[in-house]
């Protein structure tokens, strides 16, 4: 596979079982200090088994993240357009002869209804998802970029989707270039595996059977002008502990041809889905002890990146990894076309089951009750705080500065507009707390923040 050494990736999962004296100690300080961590320091890592040492591991990992992203969590939602897929991914509810799925492609009054349950709810930001057609690039990209116009078109007590970024497949860098002056944030692709075998198994037809052409995708949306862009593994399909060093590889090349590597990373595992049994025989199967440590691993490797984790999880799983690394995660998410309206039943065409059922607003009550401040903030995309600008500030751990203004702004606004009484007066608290830590010119910046919202202006940000 391309830009994946495998023999390499081997060679140093194997000499990361012995590690030099003193060399957890090293990849830990390491990361406090925000530098992104060799395959060789992150092998030691994620081969370590000491109870001490996975103990500090998770330790270190809950600092760098507050660090560099401060106390807030950023709420997002899918939002699925099309379950017609032309691919056979073993693991997936969508694959192609999957006869007893049923199949949606939303039209654009769908898609705008999808969206005003979605503004209802209190969201500003959505994930568009898509399966992949049979039809041409140029054909799949407009009707992205049409579903992406209508999203923004969509207004509800005059609140509005901010920004809109898309999960879809390997598109020509024009198509690319449409999906950047559509006004999408990031785009997102997973390798789903970089275990190149195990992938020709796990796809064995269709567009993405071919796994250089879809790790070469993210390549030609940063040719096609994109530079916010997000991978991922599907963990379980192989050993995790190669696919997070691959993953790695994968930023490293990035990081090496653009200068700059991704702004997220996503870390679902295998899940139940109708039609498929793949998650009763998981191959590699991710014990959730594995699942913990290689969260905080990632966090501690590259620093500065964002992690999102789905509603894949359980509830308790995914409260605790908010500690652990985790910056960004889906809320009251619907994985079938048109599933905001219908239900989120697997029979109507989800992608997988989910484990975390919980509302948007009990989501926010469970993260103020953490002492996490839930955030909608948009305004790195639109202060073109993106690429290598959006590192810049965040290698340092200076974003933290504007994320937490921005976040604690957001949440003032779901406060008034969408929140149940109980919730809202916790987060007058917290916000209230928070308040207290600022200096005087933030505070006054706050307070004026504050007064504007009740007045009733919205969405301003730093």
């Amino acid at each position: 596979m391309r830009y994946i050494d495998a023999g390499k990736i081997e060679n140093i999962l194997e000499r990361g079982k012995k590690p030099p004296r003193g060399a957890i100690d090293e990849a830990i300080s390491k990361s406090l200090a925000l530098k992104r961590l060799s395959l060789e320091e992150t092998s030691f890592l994620l081969n370590s088994r000491r109870e001490e040492d996975v103990r500090r591991i998770f330790d270190a990992a809950a600092l760098v993240k507050k660090r560099i992203y401060g106390d807030r969590v950023v709420l997002f939602a899918p939002l699925y357009i099309n379950n017609i897929c032309a691919n056979n991914c073993v693991y997936c509810a969508f694959r192609r002869d999957n006869n007893i799925m049923s199949r949606r492609r939303l039209s654009p009054e769908e898609i705008a209804s999808e969206t005003v349950s979605l503004l209802k709810a209190g969201h500003k930001r959505l994930l568009v998802v898509s399966s992949e057609s049979a039809d041409d690039s140029e054909a799949e990209a407009d009707f992205f970029t049409g579903a992406i116009r209508t999203i923004y078109e969509q207004e509800y007590m005059k609140s509005r989707i901010r920004r809109v970024n898309i999960n879809c497949a390997p598109l020509s860098a024009e198509g690319f270039r449409a999906l950047k002056l559509s006004g999408i944030g990031t785009y997102q692709l997973f390798q789903e595996t970089y275990h190149d075998d195990t992938y020709r198994k796990a796809h064995p037809s269709g567009p993405k059977s071919d796994p250089d052409r879809r790790i070469s995708a993210i390549d030609t949306a940063f040719e096609g002008g994109i530079d916010d862009v997000g991978i991922g593994v599907l963990f379980g399909l192989y050993d995790h502990r190669f696919e997070v060093l691959a993953l790695l590889s994968h930023v490293e090349h990035l990081e090496k041809k653009f200068g700059v590597g991704p702004h997220t990373i996503s870390v679902p595992r295998i899940e139940p889905a109708l039609g498929t049994d793949i998650s009763d025989t998981t191959p590699h199967k991710v014990s959730d002890d594995d699942f913990r440590k290689l969260v905080a691993v990632l966090r501690l490797s590259v620093p500065y990146t964002g992690i999102i984790l789905s509603t894949r999880e359980e509830p308790e799983m995914r409260d605790e990894l908010f500690r652990l690394g985790v910056s960004q995660v889906s809320a009251a998410s619907s994985t079938a076309p048109g599933g905001y309206s219908t239900g989120n039943d697997p029979e109507s065409g989800g992608q997988f089951v989910l484990q975390d059922h919980r509302s948007l607003d009990e989501i926010v009550s469970r993260l103020i009750g953490q002492g996490s401040v839930p955030s909608f903030c948009t305004a790195c995309y639109r202060k073109a705080r993106t690429g290598q600008a959006f590192m810049d500030l965040a290698r340092p751990g200076t974003i933290k500065g504007k994320c937490g203004m921005n976040a604690l702004v957001t949440l003032k606004e779901y406060l008034d507009d969408f929140a149940s009484p109980e919730v809202r007066e916790k987060g007058y608290r917290l916000i209230a707390r928070m308040k207290d830590s600022l200096d005087d010119d933030e505070k006054k910046m706050l307070e004026k923040f504050m007064r504007n919202i009740e007045s009733g202006m919205r969405d301003e940000y730093v």
